[in-house]
């Protein structure tokens, strides 16, 4: 793909590029904004570097490319409720310590996320795996077997059950909210809405099980498949500095927030776009 106002530089690994020539305090014009979402489609996750923007800039940025969602259970800036507030300041794992899409357990999840670097440790990297590579790395008779199966994806899972056990007052009210969300089910092979190719769509946090089948079938499959997610060569990797921004494509992959900061101050910023049901 040929770009004139932005330059692409891909990651080492599957998928992931740098992108230069975009200040996100500005709006977007209307060929900027194409090769920006091209690049985002082409590259699966994007990233920018030195992005010293106002929590209201991340939302502007963010609404260029659909509707916002407010997560029904994260902590959010009180002024912008659109902007998640995800921090760490204690040696735990929590719910993004493994590999993951956004709030599958939505009818309609995001189409992707705009996650900022407010404060980050020296270590903390985060990993994005491709979905497409995952699909098409199956054999033909997996394949076979999950096409037209689907699964039960919710919020109550338990490694989302640790994620607000924190001191800041809304463990409780996180538990309370997760009950009065219901399951959703979506297929186990999407199609993404715009490119038409097929990608893997379980992930370790939400998936519950896969309809159709007996528990013990459903437990070894999705095991087989959060393993096969996490193949090496599906991956990459991206160090954060203070102001990096990663916009990924949550239709297509998943991520893993790498825990080895120990006690560390890490403050991110997340802004999500909505999306639309799988199919």
């Amino acid at each position: 793909m040929t770009y004139e106002l932005i330059d692409v530089s891909p990651l080492p690994g599957a998928l992931g590029a740098e992108i230069s020539g975009v200040d996100m305090a500005q709006p977007l014009g209307n060929q900027l904004f194409q090769e920006v979402h091209d690049a985002l489609l082409e590259n699966q996750v994007i990233f920018f570097r030195d992005q010293d923007i106002t929590p209201a800039q991340h939302v502007a940025f963010a609404r260029q490319f659909g509707t916002l969602q407010v997560h029904p259970l994260v902590p959010h800036l009180d002024d912008h409720p659109e902007v998640l507030v995800l921090e760490s300041k204690e040696d735990k794992r929590n719910a993004a310590n493994a590999w993951h899409s956004d709030v599958t357990f939505s009818e309609e999840p995001p189409l992707g996320s705009i996650l900022l670097a407010r404060k980050v440790p020296e270590r903390g990297d985060t990993m994005w795996a491709d979905m497409y590579a995952a699909y098409e790395a199956l054999s033909p008779a997996m394949k076979r077997y999950l096409e037209g199966m689907t699964a039960l994806h919710q919020a109550a899972g338990a490694q989302f059950e640790k994620t607000y056990e924190k001191e800041d007052g809304r463990g409780g009210e996180a538990r309370e909210g997760k009950k009065v969300i219901p399951p959703a089910e979506h297929p186990i092979i999407r199609t993404h809405p715009e490119t038409g190719r097929k990608a893997l769509f379980v992930n370790s946090i939400f998936t519950q099980r896969i309809r159709g089948v007996t528990r013990k079938e459903s437990r070894a499959i999705l095991d087989f498949l959060y393993d096969h997610i996490a193949t090496p060569e599906f991956t990459c990797r991206f160090h954060w500095e203070e102001n990096s921004v990663a916009f990924w494509d949550n239709r297509c992959t998943q991520h893993y927030a790498i825990a080895d900061y120990g006690g560390a101050h890490r403050l991110m910023h997340r802004v999500t776009v909505n999306g639309d049901k799988p199919f």
